[in-house]
């Protein structure tokens, strides 16, 4: 015979109480559901009757204590619901959302008996997890609407507001993500928040239902100590009933503090992801360049600049600070209003702007002249020693912050109708007569090096020019003497572009010496190291161990085209407002990936249903996204992918049509927007 638990001896082994009674509050002998709701009744809030089966209780030899509990609240055809409650549900960090099965409108012994069954027989099928199940049993509610109630936003993680759904009848079909729900954010009061969102359905909430529910909320907060997740139902009566009570799980990072970053100004210059030894090569001049610039003008204070990126990459894919560039406009603030430092530095940075852009046209010709002697007077890389190289690095760096620094400087001090033709025009032009006389694109770029202005800089074997190329004047052809018709800003920013390429050169030149010699598994390889790595190995040192786990990372999805980074280092984008959301955002974060249905769908994957099946949950792990055309924020599926930090949004009218298989698509899950991504795009 099965010796008794400790508990069970500590409760009288008892097989069966009611929710009012106090050895239902124990989550080893109730389970997490029914333990939660029998301390909602102890406080006295408006909770269904219903009694719990214990998690040890023996349907055989418990059969008597189990059959008179059910006499009491379902004899004479009354329809109950008998409800999992595992011991892990509803956990601070794990709600197991839908993992465990529930049975409704059951009426007789024999159904009932059968629904218990079932239930307990679904504590092995919550994907992998096993755990003692009691059995909780309560009456069907007649409910004319119900819903979900988040005490905090579960998307930004703002504790300032609370998020309602509702559907007409029950909340089942709302919280199996089958039903798209009347989508409302409320202020703590209750009262609501405009705008409150898209994807309403059809169901309407009163202020009245509100109020109610956000005071219920509150209180749900001061008795379990942590922001609750409720089911509620109103019935016929017009009673509001708690039906649930659990922990959020999965809060959202809340809105970020730090300066408004964004591709902005310096996508066009790095429209693809940069490897970590193209950061230092590339964007680290840069980012000093702008530095200097802003320095030497004295617009910006240096204790802002201190504080500043500037320019950084988020998942290998470039952004600069908006604020600090002038693109987005900055916070204003009672003391900035006021500061009396900010006239002084207006006053300096008058004199020193006078000043500089008087002597800019010298200086410009100055270092123009200084690069291209340079340039030329180098010889073959194939003919420096290796260590001649690491030299030639270091120089073409040191080079690129001046050059940068004076593009910024140009771009900001000289009158636009001075800036003269673009370099873009020249090389397009060149591009499109080099191909008309038959040349390979290596010939092209020889021939004339401007046409290194349409490719982005990167470390590799060649550097493919555009796929096509048409004429963007009936002018003859350019030369390389166009080039001196340039405007200081273009001149500038088409000689760092050389730099650049002479940089990846020389580093692809040490690359391909290491992977002959045996050193490197792959040329491609040297881009996963810094250039401290790279020095080291030219002189003779190993590579980084994880070398191979860095080659194959994969970079993040495009960038909002506005975000700041919360504390975590992840994306929080700039909310302005926009109605052109696809649908409603349910949390996860970013990601992108290729569209794919449920039949197909892999971890990297995207996946666009129909409705949120519940069934869906062993698909989740993985996933780049979760699109549904229809659902909610707080069903049971969105809270798991939320749990699993699969960007996911819900409520996206055709999404199936609108993203077909194949497809790469870019999902935000705090702002509700899927697109269709481009490489290389920035939204």
């Amino acid at each position: 015979m099965r010796a008794e638990s400790e508990l069970e001896r500590a409760t009288g082994r008892a097989a069966v109480v009611e929710l009012g009674d106090p050895r239902a509050r124990d989550a080893m002998f109730a389970g997490a559901k029914a333990a939660s709701l029998a301390r909602a009744t102890s406080a006295g809030f408006p909770v269904l009757p219903g009694y719990v089966v214990a998690t040890w209780a023996d349907l055989e030899r418990d059969r008597l204590d189990v059959e008179r509990a059910w006499e009491r609240l379902g004899a004479g055809g009354r329809p109950l619901i008998v409800r999992s409650s595992s011991t892990v549900e509803d956990a601070e960090r794990s709600s197991m959302a839908g993992r465990f099965r529930s049975v409704g409108g059951v009426t007789g012994w024999s159904a009932f008996l059968d629904a218990v069954d079932l239930v307990r027989a679904s504590a092995s099928d919550g994907c992998g997890i096993e755990a003692p199940m009691a059995v909780l049993v309560q009456p069907m509610l007649d409910a004319v609407r119900g819903g979900v109630v988040f005490g905090v936003d579960p998307v930004t993680g703002d504790r300032g507001r609370f998020v309602v759904e509702c559907v007409a009848g029950s909340p089942k079909r709302l919280v199996d993500g089958v039903e798209t729900a009347t989508h409302v954010a409320v202020r703590r009061s209750g009262l609501r928040l405009r705008p409150s969102g898209k994807g309403r359905g059809a169901e309407r909430l009163t202020r009245r239902d509100l109020i109610r529910i956000a005071a219920l909320t509150r209180r749900a907060e001061r008795v379990f100590g942590f922001p609750q997740d409720i089911e509620w139902a109103v019935d016929a009566a017009s009673r509001l009933w708690l039906l649930q009570s659990r922990p959020v799980t999965a809060i959202g990072q809340a809105a970020a503090r730090g300066p408004v970053l964004g591709p902005g100004p310096i996508a066009e210059t790095f429209p693809e992801p940069l490897s970590p030894l193209e950061q230092e090569l590339f964007l680290e001049p840069l980012r000093d360049g702008i530095v200097g610039a802003l320095r030497a003008v004295g617009v910006v204070s240096p204790s802002r600049i201190a504080v500043s990126p500037v320019a950084l990459t988020v998942g290998g894919r470039v952004a600069a600070d908006l604020e600090l560039l002038g693109v987005a406009p900055r916070r204003h603030t009672v003391w900035r209003a006021v500061d009396p430092r900010r006239g002084a530095r207006r006053l300096g940075a008058a004199w020193h702007t006078g000043r500089l852009r008087l002597a800019m046209p010298q200086v410009t010709r100055d270092l123009l002249r200084w690069i291209d002697e340079w340039l030329a007077s180098l010889p073959a890389l194939s003919s420096l020693d290796d260590g001649a190289l690491l030299a030639l690095l270091d120089e073409a760096v040191e080079r690129l912050c001046g050059l940068h620094g004076h593009q910024v400087l140009a771009g900001m001090l000289v009158p636009a109708s001075e800036h003269g033709p673009g370099a873009s025009a020249l090389a397009i032009d060149a591009i499109a007569a080099g191909r008309a006389a038959g040349m390979r694109d290596e010939e092209i770029v020889a021939r004339t090096p401007s046409t290194l202005a349409v490719v982005p800089p990167a470390i590799g074997e060649v550097t493919p020019l555009p796929a096509t190329a048409a004429r963007t004047s009936t002018s003859p052809p350019c030369s390389e003497g166009s080039v001196s018709s340039l405007g200081p800003r273009e001149a500038l920013r088409l000689r760092a572009r050389w730099v650049d390429e002479l940089a990846a050169r020389a580093t692809w030149t040490l690359a391909t010496r290491l992977e002959r010699a045996g050193r490197l598994p792959s040329a491609g390889d040297v881009r996963s190291l810094s250039r401290q790595e790279l020095a080291e190995m030219v002189r003779g040192g190993p590579a980084p161990a994880d070398l191979d786990v860095r080659a194959g990372a994969e970079p993040g999805p495009p960038l909002p085209a506005s975000f700041r980074l919360a504390v975590d280092g992840s994306v929080v984008p700039e909310l302005d407002g926009r109605s052109d959301a696809a649908g409603v955002a349910a949390g996860g974060g970013r990601g992108a990936g290729v569209v794919r249905h449920i039949d197909r769908a892999e971890p990297g994957d995207v996946l666009v249903v129909d409705v949120l099946a519940p069934s869906l949950a062993p698909r989740l792990p993985g996933l780049a996204g979760l699109v549904s055309e229809t659902g909610s924020t707080l069903s049971h599926l969105a809270i798991l992918a939320r749990e699993l930090h699969v960007p996911t949004v819900v409520a996206v009218p055709g999404a199936i049509e609108r993203f077909p298989v194949g497809s790469r698509v870019v999902v935000d899950g705090l702002t509700g927007e899927v697109a269709v991504a481009d490489e290389g795009a920035s939204t």
